[in-house]
């Protein structure tokens, strides 16, 4: 008897598609032209549109796929280095088979449209499996999707992550600690997992145990024992921490810091012989201290226990093949000495090494081709600024927790701000002056 293939769940590339569209899609224009060309082929179905899409914006690196209905249409977007971009419009009926098609895939129910549904499905490619994370939400004219794509190929190694060697040497310290926490700051979509996952690639081993509790899963990480949240279940983090201490572990990530009782569990973890990693929400790296404590955890036990808090945001790269260096405005020059001057001769002992600001300095310039989709970037690096928990931070969290205090306090001990770091790479032709002032203030 022949056994019926599941329709659900798996979406397949074939090896020769793969490679036609990867010599085919180099920008949202030929993206745009391959998709409608399967549109206008009545001969072709729903799947073979969806299979253009998915692979397509994997080519293009996209993070992101949004299909979002409006007055008589619907319009598909892919968030390409941070960034939304336009891809092209649907017609009603075609956007009602695509949403069909893709409940189906991510086993939702296609007869319930006025909540939200979320599901998973995976993409076979040639080089594995990529997991796509889809979420449906009911909007003014129809069902709204966004497809997140999770390529392991997003992860990066440590040295990959755009750090000054003075800060990957801070890192490296921290993260080799055998106690204690370190926090990654930053809004949703700034890379704090990224970096967190980079941390665990850098110091797994045979040796330690390593346990994380996430909301979801993200990516698979080998020799790593990974646990997901299940509010529906009474699986939360701060149950599912309380386990994990039971687990023996060595190191712990906890996804997110999100109420008193995972704070209290998490620096109790760190203080008793763990070594522990999270994110939290904030603005900058100073407003972690604030925030733990406006969660309810006591300075007495915050101080003591982190070891390391970092903020950080997502810069676009200027594109390879169409940027250009030019020399800097007079606004620009004051701009880029005000911000960072002062403190070029001390990076430079620290062997961070940037150009001089003066007038035969050159800048990035972005200017748009094919390979960029017409934005003039290609690719992200992060800007970060850190700070570590000495003797004397701790004394000063303990009697005040002003984050401008604190702030102050990290600078004088050598803290670059996360626009400053931006400013660092300016000077190195990494990215555009105005991407960074986008990104970080001043």
């Amino acid at each position: 008897m022949e056994v019926k293939k599941s329709i659900t769940q798996k979406v397949a590339i074939p090896d020769d598609l793969s490679a036609k569209l990867a010599a085919q899609i180099v920008g949202i224009p030929a993206l745009n032209a391959a998709i409608q060309a399967r549109v206008d082929d009545p001969t072709l179905t729903i799947t073979k549109i969806i299979e253009v899409i998915l692979a397509g914006s994997i080519i293009l690196n996209a993070s992101d796929i949004h299909l979002e209905p409006e007055e008589g249409s619907a319009k598909l977007r892919i968030r390409l280095d941070g960034v939304l971009q336009d891809v092209m419009i649907f017609q009603p009926k075609s956007y009602q088979q695509l949403l069909s098609r893709i409940k189906l895939l991510s086993e939702m129910k296609l007869n319930v449209t006025d909540r939200p549904q979320d599901g998973r499905f995976s993409i076979l490619v040639s080089g594995g499996a990529i997991e796509i994370r889809a979420s449906i939400l009911p909007a003014e004219y129809g069902e709204s999707i966004v497809l997140r794509i999770l390529n392991p190929k997003s992860l990066i190694n440590l040295e990959d992550a755009g750090l000054r060697k003075d800060l990957y040497d801070t890192f490296l310290t921290q993260i080799a600690r055998p106690n204690g926490m370190v926090i990654v700051t930053g809004p949703t979509g700034s890379g704090k997992t990224t970096t967190l996952y980079a941390f665990l690639k850098k110091i797994a081993t045979s040796e330690i145990k390593i346990i994380t509790i996430e909301d979801p899963i993200e990516y698979h990480l080998a020799g790593v024992s990974q646990t997901q949240v299940d509010p529906k279940k009474g699986y939360d983090f701060a149950s599912g921490l309380r386990a994990i201490v039971r687990q023996d572990p060595d190191v712990i990530l906890v996804g997110e810091i999100r109420d008193l009782e995972t704070t209290d569990i998490a620096l109790q973890a760190a203080l008793t012989g763990h070594l522990v990693f999270s994110t939290l929400h904030t603005n900058d790296a100073a407003g972690t201290i604030a925030r733990l404590v406006s969660l309810g955890a006591k300075p007495f036990n915050i101080g003591p226990a982190i070891n390391m808090a970092i903020a950080q945001r997502l810069l676009r790269r200027v594109c390879p093949k169409c940027g250009i260096l030019e020399t800097p405005t007079a606004a620009e020059l004051t701009k880029l000495k005000n911000g960072i001057g002062a403190a070029l001769p001390d990076l430079e002992k620290k062997e961070v090494k940037t150009p001089k600001i003066d007038n035969s300095l050159k800048i990035p310039r972005s200017k748009g081709c094919d390979f960029c989709s017409k934005t003039g970037f290609r690719g992200r690096v992060g800007i970060y600024e850190a700070f570590l928990i000495d003797e004397e931070m701790q004394k000063y969290i303990l009697d005040e927790t002003s984050i401008a205090g604190l702030k102050e306090m990290a600078k004088k001990k050598g803290m670059l701000s996360m626009y400053q770091d931006g400013l660092i790479k300016v000077l190195q032709g990494v990215t555009t002056l105005d991407e960074v002032e986008r990104v970080a203030e001043a």
